[in-house]
């Protein structure tokens, strides 16, 4: 798995190493099931604090997308796909629209309306 970011973001840095792991799961450079290197390693790679790695990390585990196993080490969890990220943004938001009274259809055609 090769993560970069970007030195011009202005986003706080466990946000663009979370957006990276997040990103590299997306285009498939790692599945469910597969151990990402260590937070040291990866904070070696990115020049970057390894407490910064360790909250992207912690962040993306909240997210469900990364489980954290004593003896294993950090893995993609098993419902992690390329979309799943989107996929639980999507469903929160057609829940919040629900909340507030809108159909899915609403919400899609808001979508449409996007410039």
């Amino acid at each position: 798995m090769l993560l970069s970011l970007d030195k011009s973001d202005t986003r706080p840095l466990h946000e663009q190493v979370a957006g990276a792991v997040r990103r590299a799961i997306a285009q498939g450079e790692c599945g469910p099931g597969d151990r990402l290197p260590s937070a040291r390693d990866l904070s070696a790679a990115l020049d970057v604090n390894v407490n910064t790695v360790l909250r992207a990390l912690r962040g993306l585990r909240d997210e469900g997308l990364l489980e954290f196993r004593r003896g294993r080490g950090v893995t993609v969890a098993e419902g992690a796909g390329p979309h799943s990220g989107l996929q639980i943004r999507v469903r929160e938001l057609v829940a919040e629209a629900a909340r507030l009274g809108y159909s899915r259809t609403d919400v899609i055609d808001m979508i449409r309306g996007l410039p």
